[in-house]
């Protein structure tokens, strides 16, 4: 999707903190429609311009509510791959919708890419048995049809105005503790307007000069 090309993005798992960020960035500084999906979600989110955005309830297994979500949608952002199942039944609901990008919420050191006092420090924080949840819904949707991004973050936190990244390729080592969620929301949007880009790729994303033991917060 280029600059300036009005489109309709799917955000999956709407109530959470960067999908909340990514709306409120693309309702100010876009003109593009979003569909909001979620549990709950009349109670969780309110919508500012009934204009452009519309709220659907639902689960990310339920096939039939997906696909509704996704009629005549451009781009997805998913905001949480914990669940292979459920990002398997997302992936099958864009393919057979024909939806062909996704950009998905995953965490660092599915790959072992974290290396050194940090990456010891993250496996003792995280545990192995999440991060296999992790690299198994990462594997699910690098194995579909989609274009897509894995953006892998490293720890989160919210500093209003900081929007300071790096990225890390697939293959190369993961450097940098901590990266706000704002940050996150940033390169979201930057994606969106630039998809070719970034199609087909893993990213990991950190805040420059953080190569720390572990975060600032900790």
């Amino acid at each position: 999707m280029k600059e300036g090309f009005n489109m309709k993005m799917l955000i999956l798992g709407a109530a959470g903190q960067i999908s909340k960020m990514v709306t409120e960035l693309i309702l100010t500084e876009t003109d593009h429609e979003l569909v909001l999906y979620g549990r709950n979600l009349s109670s969780r989110i309110s919508v500012k311009d009934p204009t452009r955005e519309v709220i659907i309830e639902g689960d990310f297994n339920d096939q039939d509510k997906l696909k509704q979500a996704l009629i005549g949608v451009d781009i997805a952002y998913l905001n949480d791959m914990s669940s292979p199942d459920a990002t398997q039944a997302i992936v099958e609901a864009m393919e057979e919708s024909g939806v062909n990008y996704l950009i998905g919420a995953n965490v660092l050191g599915i790959y072992n890419e974290v290396a050194g006092a940090f990456g010891e420090w993250n496996t003792s924080m995280v545990g192995s048995t999440a991060t296999q949840k992790y690299l198994k819904a990462a594997e699910v949707v690098e194995q579909s049809s989609l274009d897509y991004v894995i953006l892998r973050l490293t720890w989160l936190y919210n500093q209003t105005g900081n929007e300071d990244y790096v990225l890390t390729e697939k293959g190369e080592s993961f450097v940098g503790a901590q990266v706000t969620r704002e940050a996150v929301a940033r390169l979201i949007t930057t994606i969106i307007h630039d998809s070719d880009k970034y199609a087909k790729t893993s990213l990991g994303v950190s805040e420059p000069d953080t190569d720390w033991a572990k975060p600032s917060f900790y």
